[in-house]
């Protein structure tokens, strides 16, 4: 809760207004996502960062009627596994991965198959039940943008567009589940997740990331 209350000071700071909080009665600014949490975790007062954990935190605002959506996985302390920050390490490349593909011409497709093949490639697994999207005057705007697929497959990418690249990975199996509280999706087997994301635009001259 201590995050939520800086981001949304913040982001009211900056003349701009949380794009979460009310979204189908979504209660919070962020989503804050621990260690096996995935995506949708909610700000909590009870819940104290340890040593060791990993927090997600995916952040959405809307300015001047254009959304905008990013999230970023940290490790809490230095004290977190080896393997672990692996985790973190290899979802954000696959992020740059996806980044990559985003070129006038390519299909989405390419953008979920490039992620997944560097995940694999590197023994973690790619979440199927929560994708990538396009975002603009809407949070959520078509075409959906999964992290898995193949080449050539899905909608052409055009001149103009901008998606939310954001792959969600985790450490153990790809299952997912969402808890008692209708929002929070956490990995079926236990083990860790990691999430990052970026908005990115379709232009001639290749892919221009809007939440650097």
């Amino acid at each position: 809760m201590d995050l939520e209350r800086a981001a949304e000071k913040k982001i009211r700071e900056l003349g701009a207004k949380p794009a979460f909080k009310g979204y189908y009665d979504y209660p919070c600014v962020l989503c804050t996502s621990v260690n096996e949490e995935i995506v949708h975790g909610i700000p909590s007062e009870k819940r104290v960062l340890k040593a060791g954990d990993i927090v997600s935190i995916d952040c959405g605002v809307v300015l001047d009627g254009y959304y905008g959506d990013a999230a970023i996985t940290v490790p809490v302390d230095d004290s977190v596994k080896p393997e672990v920050r692996k985790l973190l390490e290899v979802t954000e490349a696959s992020l740059y991965k996806g980044i990559e593909q985003m070129r006038v011409g390519n299909a989405v497709g390419d953008v979920g198959a490039a992620v997944q093949e560097f995940v694999e490639a590197n023994g973690f697994s790619v979440v199927r039940e929560f994708v990538g999207h396009g975002i603009g005057t809407r949070l959520h705007e078509e075409p959906q943008v999964p992290n898995f697929g193949a080449r050539g497959q899905g909608a052409r990418l055009r001149e103009g567009m901008v998606l939310a690249i954001e792959p969600m990975v985790n450490f153990g199996k790809p299952g997912t589940r969402v808890l008692d509280d209708k929002w929070t999706a956490v990995t079926a087997d236990g083990s860790c997740s990691a999430h990052f994301e970026h908005c990115v635009a379709v232009t001639k001259e290749g892919p221009v990331i809007l939440t650097q």
